[in-house]
């Protein structure tokens, strides 16, 4: 009789597996607030259109992408997600904050904090340290102000996934830096119908799907009458 008792080695979910967890776990965590859900649409819709203008004007689309995206995005986490205890996943909104595998409440603030302030140094150094042609109108202006925040995004975008392969793993890092582009898609489709809620007067999603293990669009025939 064997008397090994090596505890089996929990096997690594897949990419695809490990992706549907990052998007399980974000809405599950932190879009209760339908405000945050129908803000999220706003800037799945804004973003699905910066996407297209990459292809044909640049300078718009980082406009559209941090100007209306970025900030109706983040607007819902800031000022209407709930910040209290969340019974439905039984943890603190500290607990949430410190184990969130992306940008949490605290690296959002740093990274708007550099968007803010990116227009204010390029005033003042037109040719930003050289690495642009400096500016002489307002044209040339908003035309270098929206390649530094194209850049900020990318840099953004780089830099957690990065860290990711070295506070977790390589193949953590490479899934969220794809959860977060195709977020637009997945947040569109999700969240289409959370102003319809919103408009029956339901401020937060009772999240009973995730009791039943479906998708928020799954869930219409266990709503009662509102989804959490």
């Amino acid at each position: 009789m064997s008397n090994d008792t090596t505890a089996p080695v929990a096997k690594t979910p897949g990419f695809f597996e490990e992706l549907r967890i990052q998007r399980w776990d974000d809405h599950r965590y932190y879009h209760h607030s339908r405000i945050n859900q129908s803000l999220h649409l706003l800037s799945a819709t804004c973003f699905l259109t910066t996407y297209a203008l990459l292809l044909v004007n640049p300078s718009a689309a980082a406009i559209l992408g941090w100007v209306f995206a970025m900030w109706s995005r983040q607007i819902g986490h800031f000022f209407f997600e709930p910040k209290s205890y969340d019974e439905v996943n039984q943890a603190t909104h500290e607990h949430k904050e410190e184990i969130k595998v992306g940008y949490n409440l605290f690296r959002k603030r740093v990274l708007q904090s550099l968007w803010a302030i990116s227009p204010i140094v390029l005033y003042m150094n037109p040719a930003f340290f050289g690495l642009f042609d400096a500016h002489t109108n307002w044209d040339g202006f908003f035309y270098n102000l929206s390649i530094m925040w194209i850049w900020l995004a990318v840099g953004a975008l780089v830099f957690r996934t990065v860290h990711l392969f070295f506070i977790h793993n390589v193949q953590t890092g490479l899934v969220w830096a794809t959860k977060i582009l195709t977020d637009p898609f997945h947040d569109f489709k999700i969240y289409f119908k959370s102003p319809m809620y919103l408009m029956k007067g339901e401020l937060i999603d009772p999240m009973t799907h995730i009791h039943h293990g479906l998708e928020p669009d799954e869930d219409d025939e266990h709503d009662e009458p509102a989804m959490a």
